[in-house]
This record gives structure tokens, sequence and C-alpha cells, in this order.
């Protein structure tokens, strides 16, 4: 993974109140939760994942969504593989994916935490 993706990977860790950091085979490391399926996800401190974590656009970049943190959360693999692309191309005119993309923003939203928090490190 390159470097400016392990610092996205970093900020996403420092701005979601499910990762903590903690000890894990031996190691000091940053352990949250999938933003679809809540499964765990492990990284190691320098932002490099352990667990099959991706970073995840909640408004696909397609229907205009950013690098933003507010617009990114890590997700597990599976959950990001198997949204694919498939609702980019549909984002404007089904109702249903729209919902469910508010859905996440307000998830990533009620987990939340301003950078430099005293649980964030």
């Amino acid at each position: 993974m390159s470097h400016a993706k392990r610092r996205r990977v970093l900020g996403i860790i420092a701005t979601d109140a499910t990762f903590e950091r903690v000890p894990h085979r031996g190691a000091e490391v940053w352990m949250g939760k999938c933003l679809h399926c809540n499964a765990h996800l492990t990284v190691a401190l320098d932002g490099e994942p352990i667990s099959r974590a991706t970073i995840e656009h909640i408004l696909p970049r397609t229907a205009g969504g950013t690098d933003a943190l507010e617009n990114l959360a890590l997700a597990c693999a599976r959950c990001n593989q198997g949204k694919g692309s498939r609702h980019d191309a549909n984002f404007h005119r089904d109702a249903r994916v729209r919902d469910l993309v508010e859905r996440l923003l307000q998830k990533r939203r009620d987990r939340w935490r301003a950078p430099g928090d005293p649980d964030s490190e």
C-alpha cells in the first residue's frame, strides 16, 4: 500500500470511534469495525492493513464523492468488493441507493471523533 493510502487509512482511524489501540499477537495495532458489517478490522500502527481492511468511499467518486475524511471509512474487503461499483451508475436514479448512501454517511457521522481526542491514541 502506498504511503498516501496509509496516511488516508490513519486519518480514517483517527476519526472513527470504533478504532482503538490494542495489543494483538505481540504488537500494538489499531482495531475497529467495518462500516458495513461491523467485522473486526486490524491495522498496523503505520496504517498498513493486517486484516483485509479497505478504504470505502461512502458517496462514490463517480457520484460526486471526495477523499474528504467525512466521506471515507474502512470496510472489510468482502463488503467493499460486494458493493463494488454497482451503486455508482445508479446513484442519481435510484432512491434506494441514495438512502443506502445516506444511512452509511449517518453511520460515519455517528462514529466520528475529532482527531486528537484522548481515546484516539
